[in-house]
């Protein structure tokens, strides 16, 4: 607990996952006193053609009540 799922457009350097998937691992184990061991990350690269259809439709509009950050590139459903 907790496994932290990062979906993004292609195009980021392996560099910036990384760094990325430490500072939410930082973040996670800070804020929710976890230990690293119990901390889970996947980064899934999404192509910006498909966005709307894996991402918006499913994990955004189809999870609106429960996004706790929402984004300003779609309105309330």
């Amino acid at each position: 607990m907790p496994h932290v799922i990062v979906k993004l457009w292609p195009g980021k350097t392996d560099e910036q996952k990384s760094r990325l998937t430490e500072a939410i691992v930082r973040n996670v184990t800070t804020l929710l006193h976890s230990s690293d061991e119990s901390v889970s990350v996947a980064i899934q690269e999404v192509a910006s053609d498909d966005w709307t259809e894996q991402v918006v439709e499913p994990d955004v509009l189809g999870q609106w009540d429960r996004l706790t950050k929402k984004p300003g590139y779609v309105q309330q459903p």
